[in-house]
């Protein structure tokens, strides 16, 4: 991956519904081979997909939450038991397994505090092998992105 493509990566995560022309324009290049760039960078896995961002207060989701998940053992039974169950939980935006003092993170977006209380209740706490919960709230958010700066 040369400085190019990187230009092209820049441009695609800060506005990927821009058109080849723009997007050649602002890189360099003509149209023809920015084209052949991009469907090569895809077809390499670089660019896994073309999202919508949405704000979440004009979707009703209110509640941002992180909980951090501990495992009653280490065991790969009950790490892939987790990952197999959390990843059909629509509120879970995000899942990690991390280092630490905890096995898991999880990003959480619900509309309100019940919601929120629901998913604890009858989805997240009744997973086999979590011994602990602990969340957090986002208050206030001042820097979200979900790109990648490339040097």
């Amino acid at each position: 991956m040369d400085a190019t493509d990187k230009k092209i990566l820049m441009e695609l995560q800060h506005n990927s519904k821009q058109n080849m022309k723009e997007i050649a324009n602002k890189v360099g290049l003509s149209v023809t081979p920015t084209y052949e760039r991009v469907k090569k960078l895809e077809q390499k896995g670089v660019v896994k997909d073309y999202v919508a961002l949405l704000n979440r207060n004009s979707i009703g989701k209110q509640i941002i939450a992180y909980c951090q998940v501990t495992l009653l053992q280490h065991q790969k039974i009950l790490i892939d038991n987790f990952k197999d169950t959390i990843s059909v939980f629509t509120e879970v935006m995000e899942c990690h397994h991390v280092s630490g003092n905890f096995d898991f993170l999880l990003k959480i977006a619900v509309d309100d505090m019940n919601h929120f209380q629901q998913f604890i209740n009858e989805k997240l706490s009744v997973v086999e092998g979590i011994s602990n919960i602990h969340s957090s709230f986002v208050v206030n958010s001042f820097k979200e992105s979900t790109a990648f700066y490339l040097e």
